[in-house]
């Protein structure tokens, strides 16, 4: 299983079986070093929707209590196991990414930390099981993943903006109890 993007790079792959074990891998990793409890670690992004073409990188949610709170143990803690916070400017968001080795140019996995419970850690888990639980849904999404590579693939946040409205469309089913 190859991991791992440069900085602007789009590419999606076949799902691979693998992505599964490699973030029970990492869980195991972040639950030995911090006071994260089990049910606050989370598989998200595509490489967690079961057959998804996906960009190769593991996106793990964890849930904190109170991010504002996170210090410089919470932060060592994942450096310990190879994390560093990305100087990423996203709202109730802080985000970490392991590297593939220490020129720090491929990212690996991304750690979105996020209030446990909030909004975001809800949006993000129903998103997930949104798209394991309805096919059409799936193919849709990757569908847009394709048209985006085929007609444009000019960086991270085109793609991620491109994606957007998909995204929110799915995200509003929650706030509305949505689940056909």
């Amino acid at each position: 299983m190859e991991l791992g993007l440069t900085k602007d790079e789009v590419k999606i792959v076949p799902y691979n079986a693998e992505w599964k074990n490699e973030f029970d891998r990492i869980k195991v990793a972040i639950l030995q070093t911090t006071n994260i409890n089990d049910n606050q670690i989370e598989h998200i992004g595509s490489t967690a929707i079961v057959e998804m073409k996906a960009k190769p990188i593991i996106d793990i949610l964890v849930g904190v209590k109170e991010i504002s709170e996170i210090n410089r143990d919470f932060e060592q803690a994942l450096r310990s196991i190879g994390f560093y916070r990305l100087r990423v400017a996203r709202p109730n968001e802080v985000v970490f990414a392991k590297f593939k080795d220490e020129t720090f140019e491929i990212k690996t996995h991304f750690i979105h930390v996020v209030n446990f419970k909030d909004d975001l850690w809800e949006n993000l888990l129903f998103f997930r099981n949104y798209l394991n639980e309805h096919e059409d849904a799936k193919l849709e999404y990757i569908q847009l993943k394709e048209a985006y590579l085929e007609t444009r693939a000019t960086g991270i946040n085109d793609y991620t903006n491109f994606k957007e409205d998909f995204v929110m469309r799915i995200f509003s089913k929650r706030i509305l109890g949505v689940s056909e």
